[in-house]
């Protein structure tokens, strides 16, 4: 069963998509979608038969439709069981998905490109670079605490294999480091970054190395 993921190199819920297909060995194809030229691809209409919200990713199974990065990590977590994203212990694995929603219900949607395009644009706001790091720095604040209680921290933020809330965390400190957040006060979550880093996993997802990659 070869899947199809709708993707944008820059985009970090796709960035989640294609790090937990690669954790996984999971074969894809991959379909770009720009979100900037032409008024933004995600509007055409054939795109927006997939997903009338008009947003990556979108991942293709079996001719249905899938959206929302959560929702198609956890098909894949259920569909490709090894290598598992989560842990067995059911307490471990609502912490886990914590982190992963911390990310990706607090701090992502006050990020994304459709909220600073708002800002910039309709509110016409021109301190969209400091938004983006109050919410980052915020979160990350909080994330970097739960770190350091836990006790089933290793080189990852569970233990010392990678897991679901590494495939969300990179995409995070990525697009943080795009907008020079500083990073010295969360050493935990820059070290787990960086030992992400070295597996061919995350390698192969990061934007520069995506097929639509731009300089």
């Amino acid at each position: 069963m070869r899947l199809i993921l709708y993707s944008y190199f820059r985009s970090s819920a796709a960035y989640r998509v294609r790090i937990a297909l690669n954790l996984k060995n999971v074969d894809h194809e991959i379909r770009p979608v720009h979100l900037l030229k032409h008024g933004g691809e995600q509007f055409r209409a054939d795109f927006l038969a997939l997903n009338p919200q008009g947003r990556v990713p979108v991942l293709i199974v079996q001719n249905r439709a899938l959206t929302q990065s959560s929702a198609i990590i956890e098909y894949l977590e259920e569909v490709f069981p090894e290598p598992p994203l989560l842990p067995e212990n059911p307490l471990d694995r609502a912490y886990v998905r914590s982190l992963a929603q911390l990310i990706a219900c607090d701090i992502h949607p006050l990020n994304n490109l459709r909220v600073l395009n708002h800002l910039k644009n309709a509110l016409q706001c021109d301190g969209k670079q400091d938004w983006y790091r109050h919410w980052v720095e915020e979160g990350f604040a909080a994330l970097e605490t739960r770190l350091q209680q836990s006790e089933r921290r290793g080189r990852y933020c569970f233990a010392d294999t990678p897991g679901l809330a590494d495939a969300f965390l990179v995409p995070q400190v990525y697009n943080a480091l795009r907008f020079d957040c500083d990073m010295r006060p969360f050493p935990l979550i820059d070290g787990i970054y960086r030992q992400c880093l070295k597996e061919p996993a995350f390698v192969k997802a990061a934007p520069e190395n995506q097929p639509d990659a731009e300089t």
